[in-house]
């Protein structure tokens, strides 16, 4: 009787084991196809720094989240409360782009010059190319002059399939709050590098002072070396004087040798 119970208790644990396995690997699965989709987005990065003032290459990433579609188009459209007067497409195999250009209610002034347009989309729509499932692909773009009074740029983007679906990546995402279900590319500007196009009066006068203290130490060498020099003019005089000093002292002991031969003669 008791091997009875043995046999049959470990056999309805195992039972119990099995069913948990599969259970728990149901909801892992489950987890795993709830949060595919939520950070597969359109998003956007700089390669290199972003900096405030200045000029950026920027690559909006396009991932595609269907298993049964590819990716044909897309566009990007730029933000209208910060514009950019300059933007410049690198060429991507397989794709056509198109740039909108768009007039502004408040001209730019860049360089000196006056802008009265900028660039409000680029559009790439597949032209023998596409971005399959399980695939991504990278679109980079020359943009500028950033702005100095933002910390970031929001792009809505709108990605089109070749079975018709359409997504629109256009929510602003919110400081503090769950992501969007469908979040907008953002691009997070760092603070201005001091360069031709975002310097700064502080990054400025320590440029001058730096200047300062170059000319300050080309000084104090020029006088080293002019110190140098003295103190080697001084150690040959005194070489040449001790020369003639040790010459005349022997012509003086030759002198009194001559004078005592002749003396005894």
């Amino acid at each position: 009787m008791f091997s009875t119970f043995s046999a049959s208790s470990s056999g309805s644990a195992a039972k119990n084991l099995t069913r948990l396995s599969v259970a728990g690997g149901i909801a892992a699965t489950a987890l795993l196809l709830l949060a595919g989709p939520a950070s597969a987005h359109v998003s956007v990065q700089p390669q290199g720094p972003a900096a405030k003032g200045g000029y950026a290459t920027i690559n909006f990433k396009v991932p595609n989240e269907r298993d049964n579609a590819s990716t044909t188009k897309l566009e990007v459209n730029f933000p209208t409360d910060h514009p950019l007067a300059s933007v410049m497409p690198q060429p991507v195999p397989g794709w056509k782009i198109d740039v909108t250009k768009s007039k502004l209610a408040k001209p730019l002034e860049m360089h000196g010059n006056t802008i009265t347009e900028a660039v409000s989309k680029v559009t790439w729509t597949a032209d023998g190319g596409k971005i399959g499932p399980g695939q991504f692909q990278q679109f980079p773009l020359s943009v500028g002059q950033l702005p100095e009074d933002a910390d970031q740029l929001v792009f809505k983007a709108i990605q089109t399939y070749d079975n018709k679906d359409v997504v629109r990546w256009i929510e602003e995402p919110k400081e503090g709050a769950a992501e969007p279900e469908s979040p907008a590319p953002v691009l997070k500007l760092t603070a201005a590098t001091g360069d031709e196009h975002g310097g700064t009066a502080d990054q400025a006068g320590a440029e001058t002072a730096s200047d300062h203290d170059d000319t300050k130490t080309a000084s104090a060498a020029d006088d080293t070396k002019a110190e140098t020099a003295s103190a080697d003019s001084s150690d040959t005089t005194a070489r040449v004087l001790g020369i003639v000093g040790i010459a005349v002292g022997v012509a003086g002991v030759a002198f009194g040798v001559l004078a005592g031969r002749r003396r005894t003669a």
